[in-house]
């Protein structure tokens, strides 16, 4: 299922291509440096990771960081009550029929890919832990960013 973080693993892994995003994000990705988070409203920590993704939103979208949030919630409702209330300042977007997340086999929520100008998955965080992930987050986006 879904929620096991202990023996699951991801499809797509570091070094692999990410699948195309929805087209609803209406973002533009090509070429910029991409973090994807799959999230779901009933997720504790992923209540707490959006206002860490806003702060990193501010800071480093003028450099090109782009910021997506697949969420797996079945019921559109939450979604959209969950969406109410964070307000992010990024993209938001809601995976019907979760065909994303079963293509890319997301092993627990949240989990996040940061992926390279390219397109190339760079580093994969499952779950979200506080400081040690923004840290860790802040950090490999600086880095890719760095890269032309």
């Amino acid at each position: 299922m879904l929620l096991s973080a202990g023996a699951a693993r991801a499809d797509v892994a570091v070094g692999d291509l990410f699948p195309p995003l929805p087209a609803a994000t209406g973002t533009e990705t090509h070429g910029k440096v991409l973090l994807v988070d799959f999230w779901a409203s009933w997720c504790a920590p992923c209540k707490a990771s959006f206002p860490a993704y806003g702060r990193l939103n501010a800071e480093l979208a003028p450099r090109g960081l782009v910021i997506v949030a697949v969420s797996v919630d079945d019921d559109p409702g939450a979604y959209a009550s969950f969406v109410r209330r964070f307000s992010p300042p990024f993209a938001v977007v809601l995976d019907k029929g979760h065909a994303l997340v079963e293509r890319v086999r997301v092993p627990t929520m949240p989990t996040c890919y940061l992926v390279d100008r390219e397109g190339r998955i760079r580093y994969l965080h499952a779950g979200y832990h506080g400081e040690e992930t923004d840290r860790a987050l802040r950090k490999e986006a600086e880095l890719l960013l760095s890269e032309k």
